[in-house]
């Protein structure tokens, strides 16, 4: 008997992977590929877009091998893809013309920061967050002044521009689909929330020509048809959202009040609040408004903020600085301590987002003394992420005004237990950890995808195959949670500090 299945696909910072889900929301011939970042200069963060297409498509082209060996039909294609990273290529080569810019980029930050006078007031009620410190459309805008290929391209209507979802359906589908999802377009800056729209003075303030936008589309819609000649196989294309919008689906936090905090290259706490706007939206620059998912017309927000460099703060210390051998062995290292003894971790390899958006700022690790162990330094650095974790659900929750009720954490770093542990001691609720969940944004991709009759009726059907998982309690009192959050807000202050005396 054949076993109907879809195709996700999960295109990350650091890597791109493909499987295929069945009914009971299993990833099954999981295939991953590995894609480099370059920063070349403080500020500049990049990929090679061509690459991350190519190994997009070696990745899918073995699950669909598995597929068919295994006898699964394969009914249709999900995407999920990192946001704001922006790739801007030729549609009569299909190739890119500069290397993306990824969404940890801050070159442009002083630019935008000088329009945030005039702009902030305006856009934050309307796209759900401030100027910020990138922005896809004034990455473009540079280029169309300053890279000749880019213009002549531009000139030539032969230039595509997008974030990674617009070029993976421009490349996949047999239309050449030019379609922005509402995730990724929220991400970009510059889409109305409440009107499924672009911001378009927002845009042309950028210097951004209008007729390169993308066509905007749901999440969850039909938005293609895969080509046979790239993929091998023919199928729709049924949805596409940003990673960890995905992710929120995938770890079944339909309901408001329950968060998503999944670990990947950065660590992201997305708090569902509904259909309702929140109650302080612009109370911090970090804590954004935007779509959660867009189904039926019907868009479902959240609050997210993130702290940009915790998966790649362990890769830093295990693969540039070589301290530890792999994220397991910190994790296995930490479980034998009950402390840090003094040492403290600040993960902003790239500045910080929270509690106050500073580009500036950079990691650190302190607190030192001749009896610090590697197992201390282990702890500290779980602990580092932990609080900032912390600080981010404080301000999710602030913000909206909706209660939190639970977290649901996922990614690479939730195996590890000392760290979710942290996570409920600090913030004081249960975090829950689902079986599998590291495959939640591929699950969550295909749940968009198939929840309208394909394979499930509903998105809380579709959730509804997902376990209770383990449930990790918070085990300390009160008053030590304020006083180890009141001494890491010490900590950042000190690290602001620094920041602006120089």
């Amino acid at each position: 008997m054949t076993t109907a299945a879809i195709l996700a696909i999960d295109e990350g910072t650091t890597g791109t992977r493909a499987a295929w889900v069945t009914r009971d929301g299993a990833v099954h011939s999981l295939e991953y590929r590995p894609l480099r970042v370059s920063t070349p200069q403080p500020g500049i963060v990049e990929q090679d877009a061509n690459i991350i297409l190519e190994q997009t498509i070696d990745a899918c082209r073995t699950v669909i091998s598995c597929a068919a060996r295994d006898g699964v039909e394969l009914t249709g294609l999900a995407i999920a893809t990192q946001r704001a990273t922006t790739v801007l290529w030729d549609t009569a080569t299909g190739r890119a013309l500069v290397p993306a810019m990824v969404w940890q980029d801050s070159r442009y930050s002083h630019e935008l920061a000088d329009l945030s006078s005039e702009w902030d007031a305006r856009l934050i009620p309307l796209v759900g967050r401030p100027t910020g410190v990138r922005s896809p459309y004034l990455w473009a805008a540079h280029h169309l002044r300053e890279t000749p290929e880019v213009a002549e391209a531009y000139r030539e209507r032969r230039l595509g521009f997008g974030t990674v979802e617009t070029w993976l359906l421009w490349s996949l589908s047999e239309e050449r689909s030019y379609f922005a999802t509402s995730t990724n377009a929220t991400s970009a800056g510059a889409y109305v929330l409440a009107e499924h729209r672009y911001e378009t003075d927002w845009i042309q303030a950028l210097g951004f020509p209008l007729d390169l936008l993308p066509e905007l589309a749901q999440d969850a819609q039909h938005l293609g048809t895969t080509n046979a000649g790239v993929l091998g196989i023919s199928v729709p294309i049924l949805a596409a959202a940003g990673d960890q919008h995905a992710g929120t689906v995938g770890l079944g936090c339909l309901t408001a009040g329950q968060a998503m905090c999944v670990h990947g290259t950065g660590s992201f706490v997305d708090l569902v609040i509904g259909s309702k706007a929140p109650v302080k939206p612009g109370l911090y620059d970090g804590a954004l408004t935007l779509t959660a998912w867009r189904q039926h017309n019907t868009s479902v927000f959240a609050i997210e903020t993130f702290t940009a460099t915790t998966g790649s703060a362990l890769d830093w210390l295990c693969n540039t600085l070589g301290w530890f051998d792999s994220s397991a062995q910190i994790s296995e290292l930490a479980a034998t301590v009950s402390s840090s003894k003094g040492v403290s971790f600040v993960p902003a390899l790239t500045g910080l987002r929270m509690p106050v958006m500073e580009p500036n700022a950079r990691a650190s690790l302190t607190g030192f003394e001749m009896s610090t162990t590697r197992a201390e330094i282990a702890y500290a650095v779980l602990e580092g992420i932990a609080h900032s974790v912390a600080t981010s659900a404080e301000a999710d929750v602030e913000v909206a005004g909706t209660p939190l009720t639970e977290i649901v954490v996922g990614g690479g770093m939730s195996a590890s237990d000392p760290l979710i542990q942290m996570q409920a001691d600090l913030i004081g609720v249960p975090m829950r950890r689902l079986s599998g969940s590291e495959g939640a944004s591929l699950r969550g991709a295909a749940f968009l995808a198939g929840s309208d009759g394909l394979l499930w009726d509903s998105l809380q059907d579709a959730a509804a195959s997902l376990g209770r998982g383990d449930v990790f309690e918070p085990s300390i009192s009160s008053a030590d949670r304020e006083e180890r959050r009141a001494a890491w807000g010490q900590r950042i202050a000190s690290e602001l500090g620094l920041v602006r005396t120089h």
